[in-house]
């Protein structure tokens, strides 16, 4: 838009509200009235600090009389309560700038009543079968059966095509020659004036038919060479052939090859007494070959054997590509849908996969008990107490799954003592590092915070990471470690989790472990 002089130029900014709740609207306008010689150019980007910009509005023009008025709305926003001021903003009128005043605005908290809020306790943890798993077989209903269907209707048709072709192969020589013949007169090429079509499938039964039972290079011969080499056949004795029917062939052969490169037309009555000579000469080729010897004989038998063989090898080939094929399809959808790894690790196996997709099993360990439920069942560790424990405690019970250098790892120990004892959590945790350092854990980190389980037994988390060195690999493995501590039922209970950090599904396991803990007869 242009406006003309600038000292005529106004420019005024209001808002719709001046106190809002949090994340409510506020409609912000800008207005500029002036002349329409230069250039309005109002504000655009994060210019609206501390509130964010919503939307910004088209430019609404009226003209009244020679001068323009510009109205600008931009919707703002805020997420956080307390009083805010919006800056002034510049709005560009040529090469001049002019400011609106700023404006206070104040958000508030939205206020909820909790005497009339009905609250709810959190409803337990429910078990639910993974579901890549449990939608395998509904992915090959969709995908993998219509990939069926369609590869058995494709190999029926080409199974028929080929069986057809097949069909026609077997036939001897003379009978294929014959066939051909029939279908050029049903494929109507004179009528439709495909001299060159018709003359070329012509060409080619003659020399087919030849090629197979007298001379073995008349597909690539020109007709002269395949005249003379008959020539020689029947002067050898080979074949009882008279000169005349030779020269009704060449004659064709001729014609043939005229149509096919000097784009020549014989008449119709001429084009099928050429298809006649041919018959004929097929006819009477048959009748002058020799019958075959008993050597002869048994060598084709033997070239028959060898050329199904290969057929028969040539199905297994195509058939398992096939099978690839489709196995290779109904996985790339697979990857697309779900992604590499989880394919990966779906058919490959994955050993904490396995685990969160398994029957979980809850069960009470130790005493005082601590109920958990592992997707193994814990085993118990062979612990036999000092005489200066047993003076100080009735039983000292720890239960394993997994090793510290492995992909998971839970141990479940507990406490009872012979006297009531008060145990300080907050002591008991921080002899955590030394416990690690002992089974070979290096650069320990520890965070901790208070911990409550669902049914109110109340604890301390320690939580962090740690490294430990494989004893195989050599390498350094990276580990998260998840820790409840709790002092119930007049002992100590500890919950201690350790997994791979690179492990993409032990993290999920961990957590679902950790919610399931509970301590019997906590209030």
């Amino acid at each position: 838009m242009f406006l003309g002089q600038q000292a005529l130029a106004q420019v005024s900014a209001t808002i719709d509200s001046t106190s809002i709740d949090i994340g409510e609207e506020i409609r912000y306008k800008m207005q500029v009235e002036a002349d329409s010689t230069q250039i309005v150019v109002f504000p655009e980007g994060p210019t609206f600090t501390p509130l964010e910009v919503i939307d910004s509005y088209k430019i609404d023009t009226t003209k009244k009389g020679k001068r323009f008025s510009l109205i600008k709305e931009y919707a703002l926003t805020q997420f956080d309560s307390g009083h805010y001021t919006i800056p002034g903003q510049k709005v560009m009128i040529g090469d001049q700038a002019f400011f609106t005043d700023s404006l206070k605005v104040e958000v508030r908290d939205v206020l909820v009543d909790t005497t009339k809020q009905k609250m709810y306790e959190i409803k337990p943890l429910v078990d639910v079968d993974a579901k890549f798993a449990f939608n395998w077989k509904k992915w090959l209903l969709w995908i993998g059966i219509p990939l069926f269907i369609l590869g058995v209707i494709a190999f029926f048709v080409f199974r028929r095509k080929k069986r057809a072709a097949n069909k026609e192969d077997e036939l001897p020589p003379y009978e294929r020659a014959i066939l051909a013949l029939k279908r050029i007169d049903e494929s109507h090429l004179l009528e439709k004036e495909s001299h060159k079509e018709y003359y070329s499938q012509l060409s080619d039964t003659a020399r087919k038919y030849i090629d197979e039972e007298v001379y073995d290079h008349a597909m690539e011969s020109t007709t002269d060479e395949l005249i003379a080499r008959l020539d020689e056949e029947i002067k050898s004795g080979s074949l009882h052939l008279d000169k005349a029917t030779i020269e009704e062939l060449k004659n064709v052969l001729k014609t043939a090859d005229m149509a096919k490169f000097a784009k020549s037309k014989p008449d119709i009555i001429t084009a099928k007494a050429d298809r006649n000579v041919i018959e004929q000469v097929i006819h009477k080729t048959k009748s002058a070959i020799p019958e075959p010897t008993e050597e002869e004989l048994l060598a084709d038998e033997e070239y028959r054997k060898e050329v199904a063989e290969k057929k028969r090898r040539k199905k297994i080939i195509f058939g398992s590509l096939g099978g690839i094929a489709v196995i290779a399809i109904t996985l790339l959808v697979f990857i697309m849908v779900k992604g590499y790894d989880v394919v990966k690790d779906t058919l490959l196996g994955h050993p904490t996969k396995e685990l969160a997709e398994t029957q979980w099993i809850t069960s009470a360990y130790g005493s005082p008990p601590v109920t958990v439920a592992t997707p193994r069942v814990l085993i118990r560790n062979a612990y036999q107490m000092t005489d200066e424990q047993k003076q100080i405690l009735k039983g000292n019970e720890t239960f394993i799954y997994g090793s510290l250098i492995g992909n998971f790892y839970v141990v479940v120990s507990t406490l009872q003592y012979n006297q009531s004892t008060q145990v300080d959590l907050k002591k008991a945790v921080e002899g955590v590092v030394g416990a690690f350092e002992t089974q070979g854990a290096k650069n320990i980190s520890v965070k901790n915070e208070e911990y409550e389980t669902l049914g109110g037994a109340k604890g301390i988390k320690v939580f962090g990471s740690l490294e430990v060195k494989n004893p195989v690999t050599k390498k350094q493995q990276k580990n998260d470690y998840l820790m409840l501590n709790f002092a119930e039922n007049g002992g100590f209970q500890q919950i201690t989790i350790v997994y791979d950090i690179e492990d993409r599904y032990a993290k999920e396991v961990a957590e679902r472990i950790m919610n399931s803990v509970e301590l019997r007869n906590a209030k």
